[in-house]
């Protein structure tokens, strides 16, 4: 009754706010406040019950978000931050992992042993094979939690490439990269400028669980486009500034963040300083005494993954279009960092939120 009452307040908060709604849901209402309760108990005791609450979580992530998902965006939605999801982890699927684990820390007696084989049967069957874990080897080492969610994540993950389309296998692979989801964990500030619109949020959520954001609409800025459905057209049309606007806003917030650091650094370098004076701007960051006493001359690009001459590639290996990106910067950069003493440093985002190489080092 208790969990009911808060899921009715929160789609109250939705209302109003579905950014903060989302946050309240993914903090205070799911698995993580009900883990003690799955160490304790017998999956396969109340997994009715379990199974009724993760229906009930979707149902109030529906309805304070207004966002509806399939049970594929849904699927993935489940899943930790790591692998891309929203980390609205099921109830159902993780209490195996979290009985199994709490019986291994704290001890056996003969009717936990037994108890420990039922949750490994009902544990054994959310994972391959060759992932499956052995009463045996429970009982000799204890087994972390987190160990055993991470294979039921992995296996989910798998079976959810097995079965998208080439452009979502591209974008799965992107949002599960290192960094792609962190924006997903960030508590809402407006005073911060950590805080989206409503409409903006649900957009996001949509786009990034693979939903339909404006399929079969007409670009409004280049009426020859189709906005596709996956975004691409969205987010890479050149058309009305957007692109510029996106660019400078990385750039500013890089250039503030180096500048908290201390660093003395100039915006937008390099232009026309050559001997030719021929060169265009090589830097959009001018960081000094970055490497071996030179300056780093940052440049900053966004590309996307979906681009028709990386896609078949990025849908076998994530960050192929932002290891692209930066092979071309630093055959256009290197010869005018060269010669100006700098050292080139590609600073490359794919839009589905993976970071090159080279940035995040």
């Amino acid at each position: 009754m208790e969990a009911n009452a808060l899921l009715l307040h929160i789609e109250e908060v939705g209302s109003v706010d579905p950014r903060v709604a989302f946050s309240l849901l993914r903090q205070c209402a799911g698995f993580c406040k009900l883990a003690h309760l799955a160490h304790g108990t017998l999956p396969s005791q109340a997994m009715s019950a379990l199974k009724a609450f993760d229906e009930d979580i979707r149902s109030c992530f529906s309805r304070s978000t207004s966002v509806d998902t399939s049970d594929q965006a849904w699927q993935q939605a489940e899943l930790g931050l790591s692998r891309g999801g929203l980390g609205m982890r099921s109830l159902s699927r993780h209490s195996p992992a979290a009985y199994i684990a709490s019986l291994s820390s704290s001890g056996f007696s003969a009717s936990s042993e037994h108890h420990l084989a039922q949750a490994v049967e009902v544990f054994n069957c959310l994972v391959p094979s060759s992932e499956a874990v052995c009463v045996e080897d429970v009982l000799i080492s204890p087994i972390l939690q987190k160990v055993l969610s991470n294979k039921v994540d992995n296996h989910l993950f798998n079976l959810l490439m097995e079965n998208s389309s080439p452009a979502d296998k591209v974008r799965l692979l992107s949002v599960s990269s290192p960094h792609a989801a962190s924006w997903v964990s960030v508590i809402p500030s407006e005073g911060l400028g950590l805080h989206l619109q409503p409409s903006e949020f649900q957009v996001a959520i949509k786009w990034w669980l693979g939903l339909d954001t404006a399929g079969g609409s007409m670009c409004a800025l280049c009426p020859e486009s189709v906005l596709d459905s996956f975004g691409h057209h969205a987010l890479t049309c050149r058309r009305g500034g957007d692109v510029v606007t996106r660019h400078n806003k990385l750039r500013n917030t890089l250039a503030e963040a180096c500048h908290r650091a201390h660093l003395s650094v100039k915006v937008e370098a390099g232009c026309s300083l050559t001997h030719d004076h021929s060169h265009s701007r090589a830097a959009d960051i001018l960081v000094p005494n970055w490497s071996v006493g030179k300056p780093a001359a940052f440049d900053i690009s966004v590309t996307s993954p979906l681009n028709s001459k990386v896609l078949l590639e990025a849908g076998l290996s994530a960050g192929v279009a932002a290891r692209a990106t930066e092979q071309r910067k630093h055959e256009a950069n290197d010869g005018k960092c060269k010669e100006l003493g700098w050292v080139c440093v590609p600073m490359v985002v794919e839009v589905c939120g993976a970071w090159g190489a080279e940035a995040m080092e």
